[in-house]
């Protein structure tokens, strides 16, 4: 298992677009393991971000609360993971405090209110192609300034990075903007494996099913022909979180990384179920499964 110092006994992670969410269930499910988490994002304030004509709930400070109330430490960072800079300084701020991460969840994505419309890419916003900035280059960013404190865990024992993603990956979801990043994701986790390997970190790429969240809800009262069934079957973020934990606490978490696995299959190798006790499906045999990468290496 990882060893974690006494100083932070339940380990240190960073949850980027944690606000609300997935990210938010992630950051108080690792807090619930007692964690000391950084919870990033741009919402400081209530009521400042919409669908639509609906609000979303949800800010990094009641991310944070949450964070906290789990049994963990919450630590909220205001964040815009569009701009280098700042996330520079987010990196600075935990090597000053912490001096490791055990934990980094890139998950922070900018998503357009235009994303599940029906229709093809060009008639949609091209707001669109700003997933491909954050949430795909902004995960880059991330990883690069986490390095150093990744790998000081490392040392210590293991670190984990992970990408959340999703089946979008490898079938037709949403556009090709969504399906970039997501494949995008599963290829940057599998090339930072290579450039981890013996160092103590393992990083990976985890397929996410549909999630319950304030967002998907709102979509899925839109759109009830299209997730009325998947909605029935969908996963919480703290189930996602959970795993990830597992995962991090895994004595084979070397052996797994740079692979992308489906969130749902790794909770029952693990024995996790959701809330009420519930299963959620791994939905492989009608989205598909995860591209295995080549292991040629040309440098």
């Amino acid at each position: 298992m990882p060893f974690t110092p006494p100083g932070n006994a339940g380990g240190v992670a960073v949850v980027t677009g944690a606000s609300r969410g997935v990210g938010q269930g992630i950051a108080q499910a690792l807090g619930a393991a007692g964690m000391t988490v950084y919870v990033t994002g741009r919402s400081t304030r209530e009521g400042e971000r919409r669908l639509g004509d609906a609000p979303l709930h949800g800010t990094i400070h009641s991310s944070a609360a949450a964070v906290t109330a789990a049994g963990g430490r919450g630590i909220a960072v205001a964040c815009d993971h569009g701009d280098d800079d700042q996330v520079a300084a987010l990196f600075d701020r935990i090597a000053a405090e912490q001096g490791r991460i055990d934990i980094l969840v890139n998950n922070a994505l900018a998503i357009d209110d235009s994303l599940i419309a029906p229709g093809p890419f060009w008639q949609k916003p091209l707001a669109q192609a700003e997933m491909l900035n954050v949430g795909l280059r902004s995960h880059y960013v991330a990883s690069y300034h986490a390095a150093p404190l990744l790998l000081a865990a490392g040392r210590d024992g293991g670190a984990l990075v992970v990408f959340t993603s999703s089946f979008g990956a490898g079938c037709y979801m949403h556009g090709p903007a969504y399906g970039a990043q997501k494949a995008g994701c599963d290829k940057m986790a599998f090339d930072m494996a290579v450039d981890f390997e013996g160092q103590g970190v393992a990083a990976l790429s985890l397929w996410l099913g549909v999630q319950r969240t304030e967002r998907t809800e709102i979509a899925a009262r839109a759109r009830s022909d299209a997730y009325g069934d998947f909605m029935a079957r969908s996963e919480s973020p703290q189930f996602v979180g959970r795993t990830i934990h597992a995962l991090w606490r895994d004595p084979q978490l070397a052996q797994r990384s740079g692979q992308t696995l489906i969130v749902a299959e790794l909770a029952q190798e693990y024995g996790l179920r959701d809330e009420g006790e519930r299963s959620p499906p791994s939905w492989r045999e009608f989205l598909g499964a995860p591209r295995p990468f080549h292991p040629a290496r040309v440098s």
